[in-house]
């Protein structure tokens, strides 16, 4: 099973990123695929306009990356993000919406979810977006991790009194050390800098952390680290 930290850039595969675009409004769909489809290493290759068809579709077309809606009829964004990580674990999912509540944005995350962007974000910045999650990185930006964060910290101390279902895989000092500086939104680069180590070093200690806990992404290790108190965010 592919790691999100293990995904090798669409110009050194020769292939486009393959993007699906799933949400209820045409003229937003429309929009999106205007801007993905100029850029040359990317490639539409479906669209949907409600969580049950975007299940249906990521299953059959196998996406690299999904533009998934928040709030759809029939089945909403975030059920269609759990079973979409379920048929197709491998695929990269960023959530759209017009909401920056908490609520949304940590159930995403718990869905499976590896980035979240606002409805008002420049359209010209979506391919770059796509490309990130692609290449591995967590699309957040440092407000919604201060919200994660808030709600991390809920989460340990609901917790607090529960023992751990299972014995918790063992994580080094150093994995620790990354885990926790993922915990506060930092990418790839910024973690390097601040432990004075290489970013491929990083890659490899966020593949490791994925592999011992069986996660597929890096804010789902978070959550889960949390849950079984191997991390304790203040």
């Amino acid at each position: 099973m592919t790691r999100p930290d293990e995904a090798v850039a669409a110009s050194d595969r020769g292939e486009p990123i393959r993007v699906l675009i799933v949400d209820d409004h045409a003229l937003i769909r429309r929009s999106l695929e205007l801007a993905l489809t100029a850029e040359p290493d990317i490639e539409v290759v479906g669209e949907a306009n409600d969580g049950l068809e975007a299940v249906e579709l990521a299953s059959r077309l196998m996406p690299d990356v999904v533009l998934m809606d928040v709030r759809m009829p029939r089945q909403d964004g975030i059920e269609a993000t759990r079973a979409i990580k379920e048929a197709v674990p491998s695929a990269r999912i960023i959530m759209l919406t017009v909401s920056d509540e908490e609520e949304d944005l940590f159930e995403a995350i718990k869905a499976g979810a590896t980035g979240y962007l606002l409805k008002d974000v420049q359209i010209d910045e979506v391919p770059d977006a796509v490309r990130g999650v692609y290449e591995g990185q967590s699309l957040i930006n440092p407000a919604m991790a201060a919200k994660l964060i808030s709600e991390f910290q809920t989460l340990s101390r609901r917790e607090a009194e529960r023992p751990p279902q299972v014995p918790a895989p063992r994580l080094t000092e150093r994995e620790m050390e990354v885990l926790r500086l993922v915990a506060k939104g930092m990418h790839n680069r910024e973690i390097a800098k601040a432990l004075f180590i290489s970013e491929n070093t990083v890659k490899n200690h966020v593949r490791n952390i994925l592999d011992k806990l069986q996660l597929h992404s890096r804010m789902e290790a978070v959550v889960y680290a949390v849950r079984e108190r191997l991390l304790e965010i203040t």
